[in-house]
């Protein structure tokens, strides 16, 4: 059920956001994470829901139900902090100002297609993972 998990929705052609995905994936010992592409019918659905352009957001949300959602740096930073460890520490980049944090994640958002390539479909993910998709 969706309902106790934080959904990530990611690009699902982008290389780089694959490979973030398959990362979280490693790292969710809790089993925390569920994951769309937002191509997909359930991430149009619920960026809908959520009232979130398409157009304005092209790369990353976190979803926590019942809480909020969260783009960009902040929705990375959550779930990197999220691993627990020595990834808390991401926390401290919560202080640098937003505005500053997603110009540098913008930058690399708009050549991560140039520096990482993308995929002609979304990501299909094998058997062991399909309960981790929405």
């Amino acid at each position: 059920m969706i309902e106790n998990n934080k959904i990530i929705l990611f690009d699902g052609v982008c290389n780089l956001c694959n490979s973030a995905v398959q990362y979280v994936i490693e790292h969710d010992k809790n089993n925390v994470f569920k994951f769309a592409a937002l191509q997909s019918a359930i991430g149009e659905k619920l960026m809908k829901e959520r009232g979130i352009d398409a157009s304005q957001i092209d790369s990353i949300i976190l979803i926590e139900q019942g809480v909020a959602y969260y783009t960009k740096s902040t929705a990375a930073l959550k779930i990197a902090q999220s691993f627990g460890g020595i990834w808390k520490l991401a926390g401290v980049f919560h202080w640098i100002p937003e505005k500053i944090r997603n110009w540098v994640y913008n930058y690399i958002a708009d050549n991560r297609y140039k520096w990482y390539g993308k995929k002609e479909a979304c990501m299909v993910p094998d058997p062991a993972l399909k309960s981790k998709f929405l």
